[in-house]
């Protein structure tokens, strides 16, 4: 195990998770985290924890880039499938973020230690992607850090830092909700390739990720009744607000009603060229 941070809460073990570069560290201290809350061995918050960064820890690689400057990629060669993976990768690490600083940055707001031990749970789980997708890389003979990749998902946790609701609109019901609609096609297509290793990597994130969708939509509506609102028209007014462009078809309807997304919530704010 790397030498852990010393922490005095669960908000300031997801501060000091959030905070480090050295991703073996960021990750091993998520888990460590979740376990000791899930255990009821951590008080929420101290006087002792450090500010929330505005910006998670990061390695010198890989390079930050626009979105719009990250090449598309076919998976019919390695170098397709590596590439893939380590956008994977960049994904599931900016989710351990996402996750964690969920946590430490709304440990003040009047919800239940349910709420805490559902972020906890992503948390624990996304840092167990990064892991699986970089050992993946690793058997491929690359790893994480060898492209360029984009800052876009940490761009929507900033722009919604300032609100709860809005933050479990963007990151778990847009942004988590995505993956249900591309990794089925994605690992279909790993398969297709003779790459199962790969595929089976996607079968546990997938999975995983039905449960994600479903903590942020079991809280989006729990604020949502707590504030007498509607969530679907709700979810439509803050994602207007808070998420640059429309939202993309294809959607998995189906995954994503299991995890209580309905169609109501996202179907009549699709691009009109694609309805």
């Amino acid at each position: 195990m790397a030498n852990l941070p010393q922490f005095h809460s669960l908000r300031g073990a997801a501060v000091e998770a959030i905070r480090a570069a050295d991703l073996s560290v960021k990750t091993e201290l998520a888990q460590e985290a979740s376990r000791r809350w899930q255990a009821r061995k951590l008080s929420l918050r101290s006087p002792l924890d450090r500010a929330v960064p505005e910006r998670p820890g990061r390695p010198e690689k890989p390079v930050l880039t626009p979105p719009t400057q990250v090449k598309r990629r076919s998976l019919g060669s390695l170098k397709g499938r590596v590439a893939l993976l380590h956008a994977i990768a960049h994904i599931e690490l900016n989710a351990v973020d996402l996750a964690l600083d969920i946590v430490a940055r709304f440990a003040s707001e009047p919800v239940p230690n349910s709420f805490f031990d559902g972020w906890m749970q992503v948390a624990f789980e996304e840092a167990k992607h990064f892991r699986m997708v970089r050992q993946r890389l690793n058997d491929l003979g690359a790893d994480y850090g060898d492209l360029p990749a984009h800052d876009g998902l940490w761009q929507a946790a900033h722009d919604t830092r300032n609100d709860l609701t809005a933050r479990l609109a963007v990151v778990p019901l847009i942004l988590e909700a995505r993956g249900l609609d591309v990794t089925p096609a994605l690992r279909a297509k790993m398969r297709e390739t003779g790459d199962n290793e790969s595929a089976a990597v996607l079968d546990v994130i997938y999975e995983d990720e039905k449960g994600h969708v479903a903590i942020g939509a079991k809280w989006f509506r729990f604020l949502c009744a707590r504030q007498r609102k509607d969530p679907a028209v709700a979810f439509q007014t803050l994602v207007r607000a808070n998420f640059r462009g429309p939202l993309k078809p294809p959607f998995n309807d189906i995954a994503r009603a299991e995890a209580g997304l309905t169609p109501s919530f996202y179907r009549s704010m699709t691009a009109a060229t694609n309805i």
